[in-house]
């Protein structure tokens, strides 16, 4: 990885300092650090899993502290992910608009925030859920920094496989901080997340694969043919369906999440198999970002079926329940 990278014109101010922003475009700038939009996404895994651990309602203190602690350390890991990645960042247009690219936050400081937000996120779980909670959210930043950033990305295709298990971590780090301890409901929705991962971004790779291939990152969507691309993305969204359906038996989930299980996952193998065949059709768009749009829609709807599936078996009487 390289160590330094000289700035760009708006990067002038020299290797520790910033140019001199208002405070609100400051903290935009240390915001879009973490990448919220990653962050949202993995405290909407996170929440229904703690609804289902507790049976109904969980401590609303330990729910907010869970998710106040996952946020900071998603926004610690992907902070260091911008730190060491920035060299290739400015060479790609989805990422050239980065803080630590434009020259808003130095090398130093985003350091410094990524290893403040990191030991925040550890001793906040330690202080108000369990040790364990606290053990998975550092096993989820290493993961991601030295597993998938540091070693996987720039060398594998495998890389978002392996990788994308550091996504899986806020699933859980849910199930421990209420229960305190990790069972079969917590690792089966752990693999759904991890089978759901290739499916989600590929089709990603696939848009942005001039960018991945202008600066040697060997996503899947650059070293493979847009068919071979598609038949992966097919088999990982099966996959994933059939694992979301396992979590039926097992925790004797209900029809709301039988529903969105299969209506949702269906969509999703539907619009797997669309990418797949208008890759072999040969068209020039092969709208790949449907694809990526909605995997998001069905692990949301999955996941708030999870966390809503529980609270209704609650209700006496309900047909199903």
């Amino acid at each position: 990885m390289s160590a330094s990278v000289r700035p760009a014109s708006r990067r002038s101010h020299g290797h520790d300092s910033a140019p001199d922003t208002p405070s609100r475009n400051r903290f935009s700038a240390y915001l879009a650090l973490t990448k919220p939009r990653v962050i949202e996404l993995l405290l909407i895994t996170t929440a229904p899993v703690m609804f289902l651990a507790a049976e109904g309602v969980p401590n609303l203190l330990v729910l907010l502290f869970t998710l106040v602690g996952g946020a900071l350390s998603a926004g610690s890991a992907n902070a260091f992910n911008s730190y060491i990645d920035r060299d290739i960042d400015k060479d790609m247009s989805r990422t050239s608009s980065r803080p630590l690219v434009t020259g808003e936050i130095t090398e130093r400081q985003a350091l410094t925030f990524a290893w403040s937000m990191g030991i925040g996120s550890v001793a906040l779980l330690w202080i108000t859920t369990n040790w364990l909670a606290a053990m998975l959210s550092l096993a989820a930043i290493l993961f991601y920094v030295f597993v998938y950033t540091l070693w996987l990305k720039r060398r594998s295709e495998q890389n978002i496989i392996w990788g994308g298990i550091a996504g899986c971590f806020p699933v859980l780090i849910g199930w421990a901080a209420v229960t305190g301890t990790l069972s079969w409901e917590a690792w089966i929705l752990f693999l759904v997340v991890f089978l759901w991962t290739p499916a989600h971004y590929w089709p990603l790779s696939m848009r942005y694969q001039d960018d991945y291939r202008g600066v040697g990152v060997p996503m899947l969507g650059v070293v493979r043919t847009a068919p071979e691309v598609g038949v992966q993305v097919i088999l990982y969204a099966w996959a994933t369906v059939v694992m979301s359906l396992l979590l039926i038996p097992v925790a004797d989930m209900g029809p709301l999440y039988i529903a969105a299980a299969v209506g949702a996952g269906g969509w999703f193998i539907v619009e797997s198999h669309r990418l797949f065949h208008r890759s072999l059709a040969g068209v020039d768009d092969l709208k790949p970002m449907r694809v990526f749009h909605a995997s998001i829609s069905y692990l949301s709807l999955l996941f708030v079926a999870v966390g809503l599936d529980p609270l209704l078996g609650l209700i006496p009487g309900l047909p199903g329940y």
